[in-house]
């Protein structure tokens, strides 16, 4: 029997066609590249019998789109139910919503994952962590771990925990398995895991349960893995990745780096330390392949703590901003250019470098000190070099003020607000004033998930957030910030287009936009509150082509 929470990651590709017709069923829909035909005419697809949620200034609903060569050639007028050459899909009344894009993610991090990787986010218990499991186990070759690494929460599951040993054998008695959580751990391995882990050059304690401790122990575990991966197991997992974000209806991402450890793997190294120079590749290989589906931007973290700021220097000496394509980009400084989170000479001078180059930047506010002395920074580089044409936002900003605000959109900038609190905030700790941000008036306000190492990628997750104020326990810890469906949706698509400098190619349907757009299992705007993070794809668009199809 197939649930809501049994979606391991689909290993959609790109080499699969769309049939072509008399009207198509949404379930009838092959995963497609949406090629020109072979005489050199346009490729043309039309969407029809829908509720299209268009997300532009009007908020216009309209029953149809025509795709034309991967961007939107007619929305609702004007769209035709048949023709030579035309490909029709038949939306049965469906909710279709344009391409969700995330504004502070790690996805890149995910796609470095090692062994045969599953998101196990969605899973409601341990049953289905164990369906999961299994499932992603057929093909994996002897001796292969397959693992799930960070993005999930005990809080998450109904028994408010992970599998233990003996449930991970039942899962998978053949191959080595490992649970990951967060940055350092704790992880949980089964019986095949532990005796490859005690028994490796740097052995491993793992207690009889399979639990293997948070800290030095578990990343030591991961390290035991991660010197296996090949070039070719990393561009596997990129791949995944990739079907995994069209799965759950993010096209595009806009990614943050996190703690950047360049140089040889050492067993100290947490699941966010990677090498900051060559974590990209296997994205560019993959992409360099034809085989991108969904969409990345890539900003540059720098973490020397020294006002000479070498390698930050360097970054901006050598790398153009917003160089490359529509499905893969480089972005802007951030999640920082220099540690210190608005303080600190090195922090300081960051800032002055990343304005007299021009580039965009982003620094994170955990605190309402931090985002004081991060807009206080900005308006004197502002005042020195300019930056009301850079777009320099700050991210998660769990404490604002309307006067606060006010100063950073003067300077032309916006911030990011988080919904990481899903998983395990409190009513202390909800991290989220979306309400409070959208009533000061900033423009372009975004929202983020900031998965995929202490918060989930799926984007339902942070919708349900953000309408509900409830977190994964279901315990009310953000009444008061609570937004309405469509201004968290508008957050998530038409707003988070402007962070990545797209506002003019993706985040709302409209005519001579790129076509992103995601066909959902349950209209978003009038099912449950509760049904709202249960709420999938069918079918996900990327570029006029269909990327994900379930």
């Amino acid at each position: 029997m197939h649930r809501d929470g049994d979606t391991a990651m689909p290993g959609l590709g790109r080499r699969n066609l769309l049939k072509t017709g008399a009207a198509v069923g949404v379930a009838g829909v092959v995963a497609t590249p949406a090629a020109a035909s072979a005489h050199g005419s346009p490729d043309r697809t039309a969407l029809v019998n829908g509720r299209i949620h268009t997300m532009d200034k009007r908020d216009s609903v309209v029953d149809a789109v025509l795709v034309e060569d991967g961007a939107f050639a007619a929305v609702g007028r004007g769209v035709p139910r048949g023709g030579p050459g035309l490909k029709v899909i038949d939306l049965r009344g469906r909710t279709v919503v344009p391409g969700i894009i995330e504004g502070h993610v790690h996805i890149v991090s995910l796609a470095n994952r090692p062994g045969y990787h599953v998101v196990i986010e969605n899973a409601r218990d341990i049953a289905e962590i164990q369906q999961m499991l299994a499932k992603r186990r057929r093909g994996v070759p002897p001796g292969e771990f397959v693992t799930a690494m960070g993005g999930w929460h005990p809080n998450m599951f109904a028994e408010r925990r992970v599998p233990t040993l003996a449930e991970l054998d039942e899962a998978v008695p053949d191959r080595p398995v490992l649970l990951f959580q967060s940055f350092s751990g704790p992880a949980r391995t089964n019986s095949l895991g532990k005796a490859f882990l005690e028994t490796a050059s740097i052995p491993v304690v793992v207690a009889a349960d399979g639990t293997i401790a948070a800290g030095a122990q578990s990343t030591t575990a991961l390290y035991h893995l991660r010197v296996r991966q090949t070039f070719e197991d990393k561009k596997r997992s990129t791949r995944d990745a990739m079907a995994y974000s069209a799965s759950v209806g993010l096209t595009a991402s806009l990614d943050q780096v996190l703690f950047p450890s360049p140089g040889p793997l050492t067993p100290t190294q947490s699941l966010s330390n990677l090498d900051h120079y060559r974590m990209y590749d296997p994205w560019l290989a993959v992409h360099a392949d034809g085989d991108a589906i969904v969409r990345l931007q890539t900003n540059f973290l720098h973490n020397q703590n020294d006002i000479a700021l070498p390698e930050l220097k360097e970054r901006l000496r050598n790398v153009f901003p917003l160089f490359g394509d529509d499905m893969l980009m480089t972005g802007a400084i951030g999640e920082w250019g220099a540690p210190g989170d608005g303080s600190g000479a090195a922090w300081l001078e960051a800032q002055r470098v990343i304005a007299q180059a021009g580039w965009r930047n982003t620094n994170r506010a955990l605190s309402l000190a931090q985002f004081e002395n991060i807009v206080a920074a900005y308006e004197a580089v502002d005042a020195e070099f300019g930056i009301k044409d850079l777009r320099w936002t700050v991210h998660h900003v769990p404490f604002v003020t309307r006067d606060l605000l006010a100063r950073l959109a003067a300077l032309g900038g916006s911030v990011q607000v988080g919904t990481f609190r899903y998983p395990s905030g409190t009513a202390g700790a909800s991290g989220s004033p979306f309400r409070s941000i959208l009533d000061s008036g900033i423009p372009h306000a975004g929202i983020h998930m900031d998965g995929v190492h202490i918060a989930p990628l799926n984007p339902f997750f942070g919708l349900y957030f953000a309408v509900t104020g409830r977190n994964a326990l279901g315990d009310q810890i953000n009444e008061a910030e609570r937004i309405t469906r469509v201004e968290a949706l508008r957050m998530f698509t038409a707003n988070n287009a402007w962070h990545l400098n797209m506002e003019d190619k993706i985040g709302s349907i409209e005519q001579g936009k790129l076509a992103d757009l995601v066909v959902l299992d349950r209209d978003y705007f009038s099912v449950p509150e509760e049904d709202v993070k249960r709420i999938r794809p069918v079918l996900t668009m990327v570029g006029g082509k269909v990327v994900y199809q379930r």
